[in-house]
C-alpha cells in the first residue's frame, strides 16, 4: 500500500515536471515502454526488487536497457536510485500512464480476440469506442484462442463478453438447468 501511494506520488512530480517543459509527450512513451519492459521480463523485475544487487548496478541495468529515454525520465532513475526505491520504477511508470491517459482525456479500451484485428477492424473499433465514450481510446489487443472467437471488450470498468467459448457457457447452462 506504501509502495502504491508513493509510485503515484513519483508519477504525479514527474507529470508535473513534463507539463513545465512541454515533455509530457515524450516522457509518457517512455513510461509505457519502462512499464511494458519490466511486466513482461520477470528476471529485470526480480533485479530491481533485490536489495542484494547494489542500487549502482541497478542504475546501470535500468540505463543500459532504456538507453534513448529523455533527460526528464533519466532524473526520475537518478531520484528512485538515491531515494532507494528504483525496485518501484515499473509501478510509477504504469501510474504515469495512467495520470497522463486522465491529463488527455484517453481511455484504455482492452479488446481479447482469438486472433489479430486487422487494421480495418481496429479502426472501426475506435470509431465505435470513441462515439460511445466520447473521448479519445486507445486499443489494447490481446490475443487469447481459448475464447474460440468473437471479442471481449473491457473498456474502464465495463465488459461486454462476445466470445464463442461464453455463449457456448450459456448454453450449457441452459440445456443443464433444464
Amino acid at each position: 500500500m506504501a509502495g502504491a501511494r508513493a509510485a503515484i506520488r513519483y508519477a504525479k512530480a514527474v507529470l508535473s515536471l513534463a507539463q513545465e517543459q512541454k515533455l509530457e509527450d515524450t516522457v509518457n512513451s517512455d513510461m509505457k515502454l519502462i512499464a511494458s519492459t519490466i511486466a513482461d521480463n520477470k528476471e529485470l523485475k526480480l533485479t530491481l526488487q533485490n536489495p542484494v544487487v547494489r542500487s549502482s548496478v541497478k542504475k546501470s541495468i535500468v540505463l543500459e536497457i532504456f538507453k534513448n529515454m529523455n533527460p526528464l525520465s533519466a532524473k526520475l532513475v537518478d531520484t528512485l536510485i538515491d531515494n532507494k526505491r528504483i525496485s518501484a520504477i515499473g509501478d510509477v511508470a504504469s501510474q504515469y500512464n495512467m495520470l497522463y491517459d486522465q491529463l488527455k482525456d484517453t481511455q484504455i479500451a482492452t479488446v481479447t480476440t482469438a486472433v489479430e484485428l486487422s487494421d480495418d477492424l481496429r479502426a472501426k473499433v475506435l470509431l465505435k469506442l470513441k462515439e460511445l465514450t466520447g473521448k479519445e481510446v486507445e486499443i489494447n489487443n490481446v490475443i487469447d484462442d481459448s475464447i474460440l472467437g468473437g471479442f471481449v471488450l473491457r473498456i474502464g470498468d465495463i465488459q461486454y463478453d462476445a466470445s464463442v467459448a461464453n455463449k457456448l457457457s450459456k448454453l450449457k447452462r441452459e440445456f443443464t438447468l433444464n
